[in-house]
């Protein structure tokens, strides 16, 4: 067991809240949008996530490290998150399948880590005063200097953050077997096994950058869009929205995603609002309104669509059964579906990996039943 005498850390809010714990990965300082993930596993998969691009995140499961990190589970190439906040940092990595600890793999992306903190403490204080700007540090323990430097950050209102996280250069994913389809994914910061999923399905699937015009896509002649996850205030992608709104005139088979999600509703003329503290972890629950079932769900948005805002030809199609919030459209007429959570989620639930099969129906042309 490595040395538990390390130096102190702090984390501070921008209300004027601060915890004091230890640092376990890298030597540092930054800010961002405080917020907590419930799952019990996939901490690796929360860290690589482009989603998470400008926030601190703070597990709830209170051990967390217990089996490693190993490159087959990374969902993009490097960690996003600003900051990781944990109760308990494990530097035993007991998993056949672990090539590294991981507070080595935080060093190594200079990730800065805290432990030793009630976490229970923290996410009770954002569930009741909601997200919020901090700062986490190990170079500066002064807690007035770390109040203001929280104070001082962007906030994620409005703040664009896809083009950040989006591939620089155009590749494709080939498909397992026979080719069956052609998907090009918008890459608001895509998930790897959203690009698997399609490929097992006989996708093959061209990523382009988040700010590729509609005219290119379509010149491309897929069978399908796929919009994907993604970080940041949708109402800040005015032109990326105006180019979707090209794509549904298309009536081009579209399926979104969390961010593509809210991307679409924008584009079908509703409007997105912030959460309070958002739906982070594996554990949402979500009603089906066309088939009366419950699938239990991972989401990772701080952004919502507002229903009252969407239009008469689109159809909510799944609500969130703790908040009643938007978790699923369908244009009435046109073969677009959106979902605000993950059926992609690794490690899961996998309860909603159905969704990529009504995208395969959708480009088949198989209506979807009301």
């Amino acid at each position: 067991m490595a040395n538990r005498n390390q130096s102190s850390a702090l984390l501070a809010l921008e209300d004027g809240r601060v915890f004091r714990g230890r640092s376990w990965a890298a030597e540092g300082e930054n800010v961002g949008e405080m917020v907590f993930n419930t799952s019990m596993t996939g901490y690796q998969e929360v860290l690589t996530d482009p989603s998470y691009a400008g926030q601190i995140v703070c597990m709830t499961y209170p051990l967390i490290g217990n089996y490693g990190v190993n490159s087959d589970d990374e969902e993009s190439d490097r960690p996003w998150v600003e900051g990781f906040v944990v109760r308990e940092a494990s530097r035993v990595a007991s998993n056949w399948r672990s090539q590294e600890t991981l507070d080595a793999y935080l060093k190594r992306w200079n990730i800065v880590a805290l432990e030793g903190i009630d976490t229970r403490a923290l996410v009770r204080h954002i569930r009741d005063k909601g997200a919020m700007r901090a700062c986490i540090s190990t170079v500066d323990l002064d807690e007035e200097s770390l109040i203001e430097k929280a104070r001082q950050s962007p906030s994620m209102e409005n703040r664009e953050l896809a083009t950040l996280v989006t591939t620089r250069e155009r590749y494709e994913v080939a498909p397992e077997g026979d080719q069956r389809f052609h998907v090009v994914c918008y890459d608001f910061g895509v998930k790897r096994n959203s690009l698997r999923e399609l490929a097992r399905l006989g996708c093959r699937v061209t990523v382009v950058s988040a700010s590729t015009p509609a005219a290119e896509v379509l010149a491309l002649n897929p069978d399908g869009i796929f919009l994907s996850n993604g970080p940041g205030d949708p109402a800040s992608m005015d032109k990326e929205v105006e180019e979707i709104r090209r794509i549904v005139e298309s009536r081009m088979p579209t399926f979104g995603i969390c961010f593509g999600h809210q991307l679409l509703g924008r584009a079908f003329g509703g409007e997105t609002f912030k959460l309070v503290f958002g739906h982070r972890g594996g554990n949402q629950p979500v009603k089906d309104l066309q088939h009366g079932g419950v699938e239990i769900t991972s989401h990772n948005h701080g952004f919502a669509v507002l229903a009252d805002s969407l239009p008469d030809e689109v159809e909510v199609t799944h609500v969130n059964l703790n908040d009643r919030c938007v978790e699923g459209m369908r244009h009435k007429t046109l073969p677009i579906i959106s979902v605000q959570y993950h059926p992609e989620a690794a490690p899961g639930p996998h309860d909603a990996a159905h969704h990529f099969q009504r995208f395969i129906k959708l480009m088949e042309g198989v209506p979807l039943r009301a």
